[in-house]
């Protein structure tokens, strides 16, 4: 009596209508929580991919170079090598140039009988104090930025160093930006102190070994180069370091004579680690071949070494000076 009926089809419609504004937020809502966390990612890559160029390291370029493109299989590769381990270590080539107002810098190139990424792991690996002897300690290491085959380290160790009958420690602290997709690492000092400027780059490149059996073709990719080979044919790396050293205060000479001849040879005994490693892994291989060929790597190294002492040089300078005067004649 004087209640008005409403009609459950307005009531349904209306429950209706509500449940789908509600549905419609719930999407606009979830949407926005599920944007959110992608956006503050973005938003924290970009501000680490800054990191690198405020520090002074120049980013590497997303332009794929011929190393990259060759896509090598590792495994496939090292199976080449242990079926032919036979590998001549040659003496590293360094060019000593000397631009105004630093110490010296330094160019080498040197051949490595293991695959480009073979290689990259070793001058990337945070335990490789262990193949390198200058290298005393890792003090720190943090990863800034990681996107898979890039990184960007913060790195300090303390290296030893060596001036005649002196010897001692120094801490390096450097940001390191390594790309796997072009195998290369550039590092440049964090804080100057010793060091005014102490920056470089690795870059390992690839080298057909085996390129002489597909004459007269000439191959340009690792698809070509494994076809012509019947897979046998093996890849080895062309290794490139170069770096720039310029100390707070440049000394004068003959001081500075001595510094750029010990940089140098630091810097070759960094060389002759990586070569030693190689041969250390080739070895692991194939043992029953490998001997031999350990047994040549380190005698030339140590004929790289006894050549390239300072000291054992001004030694011998010293004595051919005696001898020479001894053979003198006498005036009368």
């Amino acid at each position: 009596m004087g209640e008005t009926e409403v009609p459950t089809t307005s009531i349904d419609i209306r429950k209706n209508e509500k449940n789908g504004r509600l549905k419609a937020l719930d999407v606009v809502l979830s949407k926005a929580f599920v944007q959110v966390p992608h956006k503050l990612q973005n938003f924290l890559k970009s501000q680490f991919r800054r990191l690198p160029k405020a520090d002074g390291v120049k980013t590497v370029s997303s332009v794929p170079k011929k190393a990259s493109s060759l896509e090598v299989d590792l495994e496939k590769q090292m199976q080449a090598w242990r079926e032919n381990p036979s590998w001549d270590d040659q003496t590293p080539h360094i060019k000593v140039s000397v631009p105004k107002g630093s110490l010296c810098n330094l160019s080498v190139n040197v051949n490595v009988g293991l695959p480009p990424d073979a290689v990259y792991n070793i001058v990337t690996d945070p335990d490789n104090k262990r193949v390198f002897k200058n290298i005393k300690e890792v003090i720190s290491r943090r990863v800034l930025v990681d996107e898979g085959l890039r990184q960007v380290v913060d790195l300090e160790q303390a290296a030893i160093w060596k001036f005649l009958w002196w010897s001692g420690t120094i801490a390096v602290h450097v940001l390191v930006d390594q790309n796997r997709e072009d195998h290369s690492m550039k590092f440049k000092q964090v804080k100057t102190g010793f060091m005014e400027r102490f920056e470089g780059c690795w870059r390992v490149e690839p080298l057909f070994v085996d390129e002489k059996t597909c004459f007269p073709y000439k191959p340009t990719t690792w698809a070509d180069y494994n076809s012509h080979t019947g897979g046998k044919g093996r890849i080895g790396s062309k290794v490139s370091l170069d770096q720039l050293i310029q100390p707070s205060i440049v000394p004068p000479p003959p001081i500075s004579w001595y510094l750029r001849g010990i940089t140098a040879k630091t810097t070759e005994m960094l060389i002759n680690d990586l070569l030693a490693e190689a041969a250390r892994i080739r070895g692991e291989l194939n043992p029953e071949k490998s001997d031999k060929e350990v047994e040549m790597s380190e005698e030339v190294l140590n004929q790289v070494d006894n050549t390239c002492n300072i000291k054992e040089r001004w030694a011998m300078h010293r004595r051919n000076a005696k001898q020479c005067h001894r053979r003198l004649p006498t005036a009368r």
